[in-house]
């Protein structure tokens, strides 16, 4: 076998077999993916059991990209079936479609936010519900004009029954902004631009509430850094952004609030390349330590700056009603890989 499967191999083997590693198991949502790639997923509980998104086809942008959706309702992830097109729109030509959003309504339907369009500085934001855990789904609606809903990750709901959506655009330079409504999401509001795209080029954020109701939300740079800004008032104004201590090779980053209090968050540790995906727990959201490596593709001996052998980025992650974490991330823009997280086993 050459050496570079062998360097796989022991990565994962050591990832699941190392003692008290807080992953305990990593599988792909399908072994055989109906599309050339994958990417972009997104993974949340419903009451029958695990669901997941992601947009699929020929390759990023095309116009034959649409939404895959699956589920898990036991031990297996179930074939998965195309939900979503990018030809809701009457008389419009095919799109692409991009950034899946799934979100559970506590105790009502599951919602999927996606993006259509030919290219990030000029999708729309589309919505669609499902009253059954996924199994049917109802006509697809667009969003207002100017709002594109959660833009990759999760929204938080607030204690006023209010969704809030971290967002952004890249239409002028990369700027991040805020978006709210209440379900069933015909009405909605958007911040302004929380940055310049001089300042900062952030995009994709990921939203943690604190005790106290303070919020932080984590971003994604073109600085090889992750970057972050607070809010005290339900998302309303914000601190300016600033760099935190996690290097980012402008890729997107995950995070949830875990019931222990601690936050934990997914991403590529390196500052160059997406080689490497991990973990990194935090109990106040400034300090953060990196835990566990969930997967590479890196060789020994290869230099961060020269070597990529095989991107393996955009987590989603969930705390399931278990206390285990569920964790989804691109696997080489190829398939979706799926990995499930003890968090018990993560002491610090």
């Amino acid at each position: 076998m050459p050496r570079r499967f062998l360097s796989f191999f022991a990565v994962i083997g050591c990832a699941l077999g190392a003692q008290n590693s807080p992953v305990i198991k990593l599988q792909y949502l399908a072994d055989k993916p109906p599309t050339l790639s994958s990417h972009a997923s997104t993974i949340e509980e419903t009451p029958q059991g695990m669901a997941a998104a992601w947009f699929g086809g020929t390759a990023e942008r095309a116009k034959d990209v649409v939404i895959w959706f699956s589920k898990k309702p036991q031990h297996q992830w179930l074939a998965p079936v195309e939900v979503a097109r990018g030809t809701e729109d009457a008389g419009a030509p095919q799109y692409a479609c991009w950034n899946p959003v799934l979100w559970q309504q506590p105790g009502g339907s599951l919602w999927l936010f996606y993006k259509v369009g030919p290219s990030p500085d000029t999708w729309w934001g589309r919505v669609q519900e499902s009253k059954d855990g996924g199994r049917s789904w109802g006509k697809s609606r667009r969003l207002p004009d100017g709002q594109v809903g959660p833009v990759r990750n999760k929204p938080i709901l607030l204690a006023d029954g209010t969704l809030l959506c971290g967002s952004s655009s890249e239409d002028a330079g990369w700027r991040v902004h805020m978006e709210w409504s209440k379900p069933p999401f015909t009405e909605w509001h958007r911040s302004s631009a929380l940055n310049t795209a001089d300042q900062w080029g952030a995009i994709q954020p990921t939203l943690l509430l604190w005790d106290g109701g303070r919020i932080q939300s984590l971003v994604r740079t073109r600085q090889k850094v992750v970057a972050e800004h607070w809010s005290s008032d339900q998302g309303r104004t914000w601190t300016p952004l600033e760099k935190t201590s996690l290097p980012n090779p402008n890729s997107g980053i995950d995070a949830v609030r875990l019931r222990d209090g601690r936050a934990l968050l997914v991403y590529n540790p390196l500052a160059e390349n997406r080689s490497v995906i991990s973990l990194a727990i935090s109990s106040d959201g400034h300090s953060w330590t990196r835990v566990a490596d969930l997967e590479s593709t890196q060789e020994p001996g290869k230099a961060d700056l020269a070597y990529n052998p095989g991107e393996l980025s955009y987590p989603a992650v969930v705390q399931a009603r278990d206390g285990k974490v569920h964790i989804t991330y691109t696997w080489k823009r190829e398939k979706i890989r799926h990995a499930v997280v003890d968090p018990a086993r993560i002491t610090n």
